[in-house]
């Protein structure tokens, strides 16, 4: 078995001395901070760090400060799980927030559901996560309203000849490929042609050779960044024209770097667009880009929300028992997130709009939102 990863931060307390154990709050995150989607982690990890810092400067919660617990899952099978047994059975956490990827929350989750301990999930999509019990919440839309919204954006395009390009190694691909494929089929469109790859591939050439033949006149490919980004470049080189469509796995540091303007004139899904005039997203604006001196993206909006949510479910429990924190998590209704305003529907999934970027001129740009 691989060592434990490292703790990245114990007590985010503000400046001062450590406070005794019971006068904080302990809180657990797990999170890609390294390996293929850290770009994903450290995201979410700066929002949620962001928003423990503004809850204990405004004096905590229950008149305690929250110590946060972060532990790197290295982007690895088998990490999530060992790291979440340590934060609950040694580390002794009220809560767990965490994870981006699906794959991971789906191994975290069960421990947590086991224990007792409520898990809250800022952006894995995948119907499965929240299905495994009733400790278990996530502050995103899935993967059911993700692919519909995507497919009948490609419709609204004319587009009714569409392939579709998935990542086999990740729940959240296959998730998202199954529904935007029925939305397309009862929307009257057609799935001309099916390929797969793995995450961790480079040579995406062969199967976009095959569907390239099938003439589709837009390509749906909901993977993570890295490899979109290798796609899109290797699309263009091989001559296919079509527009390129995903979801929020698109949202990575890299993928522009890597893409240039391979992915101009094709969009994606996602939960937060910076040109949202809302004072809750221009205050979170205003404060990340004081603390870190960059822009966030969603995943980072996501953390945020998912430390917020939890520090308002505690506040409205008036307590850290478990029980009573997971039915106030439950009760969550018209919270005002920075990705929206969020109900937990009755399988503690996010009621929220999605919003649509799409890519050029070195950029995101915002398309649409759309409503559940």
């Amino acid at each position: 078995m691989p060592p434990l990863p490292r703790l990245l931060a114990a007590a985010l307390l503000l400046a001062a001395p450590a406070a005794p154990a019971q006068d904080t709050i302990k809180v657990g995150e797990f999170a890609a901070l390294t390996g293929g989607i850290a770009s994903f982690g450290q995201s979410s990890h700066k929002g949620t760090l962001l928003a423990i810092d503004e809850l204990n400067a405004a004096g905590g919660v229950l008149g305690k400060k929250l110590a946060l617990l972060t532990e790197d899952d290295q982007s690895l099978a088998g990490q999530p799980a060992t790291i979440v047994r340590k934060l609950i059975s040694q580390d002794h956490v009220v809560a767990i927030l965490g994870e981006v990827a699906s794959s991971k929350s789906l191994e975290a989750a069960p421990i947590c559901q086991e224990n007792h301990i409520p898990m809250i999930s800022p952006a894995s999509t995948n119907p499965k996560v929240t299905e495994t019990g009733d400790y278990i919440f996530r502050v995103c839309f899935i993967d059911p309203f993700q692919g519909t919204v995507m497919a009948k954006f490609a419709a609204s395009r004319g587009w009714k000849k569409v392939a579709v390009l998935t990542d086999v190694k990740q729940d959240y691909s296959m998730g998202l490929a199954q529904f935007f494929k029925a939305g397309v089929v009862q929307g009257g469109g057609e799935i001309v042609k099916e390929q797969s790859y793995s995450s961790g591939d480079k040579d995406f050439k062969p199967q976009l050779t095959s569907l390239k033949a099938a003439q589709p006149e837009a390509i749906f490919v909901p993977g993570y960044y890295a490899e979109v980004a290798l796609i899109a470049k290797q699309a263009r080189l091989l001559g296919i024209k079509a527009p390129l469509l995903g979801g929020d796995g698109w949202m990575g540091d890299s993928l522009l770097k890597v893409a240039g303007t391979a992915l101009d004139g094709c969009y994606f899904s996602c939960h937060f667009s910076a040109d949202d005039k809302a004072p809750a997203v221009q205050g979170f604006l205003a404060s990340y880009r004081a603390k870190y001196g960059a822009e966030p993206d969603d995943m980072a909006a996501l953390g945020y929300d998912s430390a917020m949510i939890l520090a308002a479910a505690i506040k409205r429990a008036g307590t850290t028992d478990s029980a009573a924190l997971r039915d106030a998590l439950a009760a969550t209704k018209d919270h005002p997130g920075v990705t929206g305003r969020i109900t937990l529907d009755d399988k503690r999934n996010a009621t929220k709009p999605a919003v649509i970027l799409g890519v050029g001129q070195g950029g995101f740009h915002f398309v649409e939102s759309v409503a559940p």
